[in-house]
């Protein structure tokens, strides 16, 4: 895939990302497909682990995931995802997102979820998550709910952290890079 197949990622405080994205529907089914694919190369030359539609502008139900380094890929493609249980034990984790770029805060979840999906081909999927697959699996989701990472932690560190990247990206601006970059 060429890097013309790349999407651009929006960047807080863009409003879309702060939108509900629908379900996807079999009508949906071709774009979705055609859509996937595009998504996975744009969060592998973030690089990234997670990518929600929302964050590229499309508000479908749709995320990919990929914890496993470059040469060995295992994509997760979770259309209309769900989390329909969830461990009463948490864990902290430090997370980032590809939409508030060099922006990490320490965010605490539920240790383990079980999420369900429809695969690409229709089927339907289920899974157990843990560790940083289970907080990715939130994270993601939450993307298509309207929510950010930073809505899970206080709100000075937010405002913080709001702060230093809106400073970031005027520099960039600046500077003449691109926002995605």
């Amino acid at each position: 895939m060429s890097d013309t197949d790349l999407l651009p990622i929006l960047l807080v405080p863009d409003a879309r990302l702060r939108a509900k994205a629908r379900p996807v529907g079999p009508g949906d089914a071709e774009a979705v497909r055609a859509l996937a694919p595009r998504m996975l190369a744009t969060m592998y030359k973030a690089p990234g682990i997670g990518l929600a539609a929302p964050q590229i502008g499309e508000l479908l139900r749709l995320v990919v995931i990929d914890l496993q380094p470059d040469d060995r890929p295992e994509p997760y493609v979770m259309v209309n995802p769900e989390i329909v249980a969830e461990s009463d034990q948490l864990a902290a984790r430090e997370e980032g997102c590809l939409s508030l770029p060099n922006q990490y805060a320490e965010v605490t979840r539920p240790a383990e979820v079980k999420v369900r999906w429809q695969a690409l081909d229709g089927s339907r999927q289920e899974m157990t998550a843990g560790g940083l697959l289970a907080t990715c699996v939130q994270h993601e989701i939450d993307h298509l709910n309207g929510v950010l990472f930073v809505d899970h932690i206080s709100a000075l560190k937010r405002n913080m952290l709001l702060r230093k990247l809106a400073k970031e990206l005027k520099a960039r601006q600046r500077d003449g890079a691109p926002d995605g970059a």
